[in-house]
């Protein structure tokens, strides 16, 4: 069955959209990762317009980033002045990002931008990965000798000023950091319709400094408000949020994510990260050709006839 997406102005299959939700959510489960960076380069594969691909996916991010706050929140893992530092961050993020998104239609280059940044973050992620799981998996395990000295020890993040006290986390570090990685996810999410949080997870653990088991549930509480604020400026600004296309998406997700969390259960790790690797470079393959392999057709021609393509 086709449905007609109004923002995107083109007509799509229900069966694939929704498939394509059960997909990267399946995959989301799987591997533990939010799905943004791999459901906007898939919908540009299946034709809808990159510009429209991201704020859609903004709006889905909301949805997927609530579901799990909630269960962390529910345990008591969240750091909420932690998240209230990063917000602020977020939102400055979020606001210059969209108006870096409006700039760069108003340049016709938003359409080139956006493949051209999830080809390098996408190749470089899994160039990464898969160095690091291959690696696990040939060399032989070696006895631990020293503990590695952390990040949030080093001279440089001991200076910065401003420094506050987080009672939860049981840390005192300068607000400076929170700040500035809210803005990264803000600047992410407003641009690429990505969370940032395969960035900003390793960063307040090895930066910040922060207990693992309250990472996870405050990076999703700053990613869920970050992602509002985003789909609303990215609908009243930039018209390109497609509430059919995000509830098709939306549907698909959250029923595949619950497949993908019980087949987590059979995959050790290392050989999931080789297959999350594998897959985040396909993508960056498929698209770096999409960039440079000229089209069969240069031009294409739109006649309406009485409000009618």
């Amino acid at each position: 069955m086709d449905i007609y997406l109004p923002i995107a102005e083109m007509t799509v299959s229900v069966e694939t959209i929704f498939l394509l939700g059960t997909f990267v959510g399946f995959l989301s489960g799987v591997f533990g990762v939010g799905g943004g960076f791999l459901t906007t380069p898939f919908l540009i594969f299946m034709g809808v317009p990159p510009a429209i691909a991201v704020g859609t996916q903004a709006n889905q991010l909301v949805a997927s980033s609530a579901s799990g706050f909630m269960g962390y929140w529910k345990k008591g893992n969240v750091d909420v002045k932690m998240a209230g530092i990063m917000l602020i961050g977020s939102f400055l993020g979020t606001l210059f990002g969209v108006l870096l998104f409006r700039l760069l239609q108003h340049l016709g280059q938003i359409d080139l931008v956006i493949p051209v940044l999830y080809v390098l973050i996408l190749g470089s992620m899994g160039s990464l990965m898969l160095y690091e799981s291959l690696g696990s998996l040939l060399r032989k395990k070696k006895p631990q000798t020293a503990e590695k000295p952390k990040l949030y020890r080093h001279p440089f993040f001991q200076m910065l000023p401003y420094k506050m006290r987080f009672e939860r986390s049981r840390i005192y570090v300068s607000a400076l950091l929170p700040g500035a990685m809210g803005f990264l996810g803000g600047l992410f999410v407003s641009v690429l319709g990505i969370g940032g949080g395969f960035l900003m997870v390793p960063a307040m653990i090895y930066i910040l400094g922060m207990p693992t088991i309250l990472v996870a549930g405050t990076s999703l509480f700053q990613i869920m408000l970050s992602s509002i604020f985003t789909t609303v400026l990215q609908a009243v600004t930039n018209h390109t949020v497609d509430m059919v296309l995000a509830a098709l998406l939306i549907s698909g997700g959250v029923i595949g994510a619950q497949f993908g969390v019980r087949a987590s259960r059979h995959i050790k790790g290392v050989h999931a990260r080789v297959i999350l690797a594998s897959i985040l470079l396909i993508i960056a393959f498929k698209l770096t050709g999409d960039l440079l392999i000229p089209p069969r057709e240069l031009y294409t021609l739109e006649i309406k006839v009485e409000g009618q393509v």
